[in-house]
């Protein structure tokens, strides 16, 4: 069986006809983006982020959580801001405007911060090794401050960067250094990232008074980003060159004497072993595609996994020694059989996902377009089945990219899913999730790009969507779990690329899933795999009473109903539904007949998008608010932006800035308490003009983002 690299894969059971969208396009208005105290978009006294200090630090609680040490039966959802910055993203911001982004971070709901290739930062232009620039070492130490101080706390990589911090090179953001991998088998690079370590995390910042390893405010972290070995040699891949490093030979001849002991042994597995080959002159050969579906590749994947093991102990064990008691993980991608073994041990399980991955900023850059509805929210499900159940799991990195049409899908997908799933933080990857004003004179903000969140108003508006689904917990945990039985290196075949079958996976759209040794009951997914099915299972979970007889869901079709009944996915439609007492909302596609969400009735609309209504006032539920925030999002796109198709599949030219946010409008009717209603555009940086309000009838009114202040994605309903 082969795999494409690219795991985003889409299984259509059919392709709905998009609703006819406005090809009238907005430029948006807005220059400062920093919200005011009283903005209806300033979360900061709904979700407010405690004080970090002792007894405040976050650890794993007995269910497998990640709770404060004070609460150790309360966990915590963490919404998480990514700061990727590079110096053609404007680089770690001065101690002034650090002050202000950490206070901005607050408002949007963020309660911790991953920073991201802060090593290659640090030695950007630098020759010497170590030799970190004095100034970024201080703008990061300063950030970290203010981060803390206003209750944020941190995730960092004890690697980023394939060059590390070895100094004389300028292409520290691209792949083009072995140095993830030499840090497996060669003593100098492991001791190179105990030096870094050393001379980052365990230096004193004096903007706190203690190292980073040691301040309570340092929730994680990632020993090595993306850093599988396989993963890594893709990456890496190069046409005309082996699929594996010749490094690999040695220590998998090693490894296979210790398995076999002997050439006739092996041979009595391997049938392709070649008569020049024994172990017992170490002349073994490394498979020369990763695509032969063999023993030898089977065996490749065990040496991967024991590799990877005992060497992660051992990198955790340098940061212990180091002074280190918080949390640790690694691997943080690449979802095949072979890594989930590899994760097996870690304390916390991380994980990266995408939808329409994109992987250059230049002309001729390609996207499939398309929705993540239409594939079952195939890149959630892809993580689901990483995670290892009775331990914490974090999406480490996560976005639906623009230019994606179906974008918007993102805010209700990943936080529906992952409050859902019962995760523990949320983290959609960006240099930067906010910025404080447009027009910046930097390479990668002179316009929308894939992975900059910040300057695009759908992307912004699925953020904000998910600080209350997911960080608040509008979306409830699901009460079912349903375990993926592991038994080990035999659950290995000759495939490199094996992942969990995704018939399976889409039992994550009815309850939590992950991986587990072993199960209660027999509800679990067994091995074989190939022998399973996912509708007897579902019928099995119904007879034990752990789902509701009327679920919805049906398999067949393409329709799935959360055991809560809160999250009904319809592939056929290009729909999501979400219906919870402080959030209605609906990500949509089509738009064949009016969509009943309980107290919000979505009647018609012009083009397909994103619709929320959610609580913001101490009401219990839409119904019972006085203040409502309506969500609204299109699409977007650069001014002067081209493709090179009409599918609008490949970059011609990214185009500039003004953002152009397309026009649209939804019909609308809510069941609402009774009372004088007025509904009030919210401009892009939180301003709810009353002049620019207007009285409605809950009972049916058209929202429109073509407001008289520009265009926008949010509105703010109040009863007088």
């Amino acid at each position: 069986m082969r795999h494409v690299i690219r795991w985003v894969l889409a299984i259509m059971l059919a392709v709905p006809s998009p609703v006819i969208a406005s090809d009238e396009w907005l430029p948006v208005r807005e220059t400062s983006m920093v919200l005011g105290k009283q903005s209806p978009l300033n979360f900061s006294a709904i979700l407010p982020n405690p004080p970090i200090q002792a007894g405040s630090q976050l650890l794993t609680g007995q269910k497998g959580r990640l709770v404060r040490a004070s609460e150790p039966n309360k966990p915590v959802r963490l919404l998480c801001a990514s700061l990727a910055w590079s110096p053609a993203s404007g680089g770690f911001p001065s101690h002034a405007d650090a002050d202000v982004y950490a206070a901005e971070l607050v408002k949007h709901g963020y309660n911790i911060a991953r920073l991201h290739f802060v090593d290659a930062s640090l030695m950007f232009g630098r020759d010497r090794d170590f030799d970190f620039d004095p100034e970024v070492l201080d703008r990061i130490h300063y950030l970290l401050a203010a981060l803390k101080r206003n209750g944020i706390y941190w995730i960092m990589d004890g690697l980023s960067s394939w060059r590390g911090a070895y100094g004389g090179y300028d292409d520290r953001w691209d792949p083009a250094s072995d140095l993830k991998l030499a840090l497996y088998f060669d003593d100098k690079a492991f001791d190179h990232w105990v030096e870094l370590q050393r001379r980052f995390l365990a230096l004193v910042n004096p903007y706190t008074g203690t190292a980073p390893i040691n301040d309570e405010a340092l929730a994680l972290v990632i020993l090595v980003n993306e850093n599988n070995i396989e993963f890594d040699s893709i990456v890496r891949e190069r046409e005309g060159k082996p699929h594996y490093d010749e490094r690999l030979k040695l220590p998998f001849n090693d490894w296979l004497k210790q398995r076999y002991g002997s050439t006739a042994a092996l041979a009595k597995v391997w049938t392709d072993l070649q008569s020049g080959e024994r172990l017992e002159d170490d002349s073994i050969e490394l498979p020369r595609s990763r695509y032969e579906d063999s023993p030898r590749l089977k065996d490749l994947q065990a040496f991967f996994i024991s590799v990877e093991t005992s060497t992660a102990a051992r990198m955790a064990q340098a940061l212990r020694s180091l002074g280190y008691t918080g949390e640790i993980s690694s691997f943080n991608n690449w979802p095949t059989i072979q890594t989930t073994l590899s994760r097996e041990d870690l304390p916390v399980i991380t994980m990266n996902t995408y939808q329409d991955w994109v992987g250059s900023y230049s002309p001729g850059a390609t996207m499939t377009q398309n929705s993540s509805i239409d594939d079952g929210a195939g890149y959630m499900r892809l993580i689901a089945a990483a995670r290892w159940l009775g331990k914490p799991f974090v999406v480490s990195e996560y976005d639906h990219l623009f230019w994606n049409r179906y974008r918007y899908e993102a805010g209700l997908v990943m936080p529906a899913y992952a409050a859902q799933q019962g995760w523990d933080v949320l983290c959609r990857h960006a240099h930067g999730p906010i910025i404080l004003k447009y027009n910046e004179p930097f390479a990668h903000k002179k316009a929308m790009l894939p992975y900059a969140i910040a300057l695009d108003p759908v992307a912004r508006a699925g953020e904000t969507l998910a600080a209350l689904l997911f960080r608040r917990g509008d979306v409830a945990t699901s009460k079912l779990t349903i375990p993926f039985l592991v038994r080990g290196t035999e659950d290995l075949g000759g495939d490199m690329q094996a992942r969990e079958p995704e018939r399976l996976t889409e039992l994550g759209l009815v309850g939590a899933i992950g991986m587990a040794k072993a199960a209660d009951g027999s509800l679990g997914v067994g091995q074989p795999r190939s022998s399973v099915d996912p509708q007897a299972i579902l019928d099995a979970v119904k007879a034990a009473g752990l789902l509701a007889k009327d679920n919805q869901t049906d398999l067949k079709t393409g329709l799935y109903e959360s055991d809560t009944g809160e999250l009904l996915l319809d592939r056929l439609r290009g729909q999501l539904r979400v219906s919870t007492p402080k959030t209605e909302a609906v990500a949509f596609s089509t738009l064949r007949e009016p969509i009943n969400l309980g107290s919000v009735r979505v009647e018609a609309s012009d083009g397909n998008g994103l619709l929320a209504v959610s609580v913001i006032d101490d009401a219990e539920s839409i119904a019972q608010s006085r203040r409502l925030l309506v969500i609204y999002a299109t699409d977007a796109r650069n001014t002067g932006m081209q493709f090179s198709d009409d599918e609008e599949k490949v970059i011609a030219d990214f185009g500039r800035l003004p953002v152009l946010i397309r026009k649209g409008y939804v019909d609308l009717s809510l069941r609402l308490a009774e009372g004088q209603w007025r509904l009030t555009p919210i401009t892009l940086n939180g301003v709810a003009s009353k002049a620019a309000g207007q009285v409605i009838s809950p009972t049916g009114f058209r929202l429109s983002n073509d407001a008289a202040s520009g265009p926008t994605t949010f509105f703010l309903l109040e009863r007088g």
